[in-house]
């Protein structure tokens, strides 16, 4: 099987890296390949667990470099660096441009804590999702895995799991249940899906027809029906 080589991008603590981590380990991930860790700061945990897992790193700051494009350019040259194929955004607080995006279409892919279309779009990240959810009074929320899109939470879904929202719910309690329940489940399986799309497409093909008749059997064909 030809595994599809993943980079995961993080900008924190890396609690949905560990949850694509503990699944890898566990074979829940069988096309696919954690090959690199890319976080968008220094110092952040996620580093810290990528170690740890034995899977290499990178630091790319935006802050380094003196606009959007230039950014982009050193992330695509890590990305070509280091053979991958496929992108898993799990808490990354930056917003990638159009080009970039189209650059791998349908092979970028992200986790939003609730349930797209709602609470998503500008704005909506981390806590402030989970506040918004709170103050409209919404008794269900949850969490969605989608393919990205130059339309921000915008592009297809691809899958979706439900969380009871509870009386005395915080933002904080909120969001460690909505990870717990859905994120940490769904993320992962995402990724398998999309990783086994990539695998799958990059097999080599076999030179059948339609019918399912390889070279060999065409050329028995052709010798049958010449002697009649």
């Amino acid at each position: 099987m030809i595994k599809t080589r993943i980079a995961v991008f993080v900008s924190g603590g890396g609690t949905n890296l560990q949850a694509l981590i503990d699944a890898e380990k566990a074979g829940k991930i069988p096309h696919g390949e954690i090959a690199l860790v890319v976080a968008s700061k220094p110092k952040v945990f996620a580093l810290e667990r990528a170690a740890k897992a034995g899977i290499k790193s990178i630091v790319v700051e935006r802050k380094a470099y003196p606009d959007k494009p230039s950014f982009e350019t050193a992330l695509k040259s890590a990305l070509d660096e280091n053979r991958i194929e496929m992108i898993v955004l799990a808490g990354f607080m930056l917003v990638l441009s159009g080009d970039f995006v189209k650059h791998y279409h349908n092979k970028i892919i992200n986790v939003h804590p609730a349930l797209i279309p709602s609470f998503c779009g500008d704005g909506f990240y981390g806590l402030h999702v989970h506040e918004a959810v709170l103050k409209y009074g919404v008794k269900v929320t949850g969490a969605t895995v989608h393919y990205v899109n130059e339309i921000t939470d915008g592009g297809k879904i691809i899958l979706q799991k439900a969380v009871e929202v509870k009386d005395g719910d915080t933002p904080e309690i909120l969001q460690k249940r909505v990870m717990e329940q859905a994120e940490w489940i769904i993320l992962p399986q995402a990724t398998e899906i999309v990783a086994k799309k990539i695998s799958t497409d990059k097999q080599p093909k076999r030179d059948d027809d339609d019918y399912g008749y390889d070279s060999a059997d065409k050329i028995s064909l052709k010798t049958i029906f010449e002697r009649k």
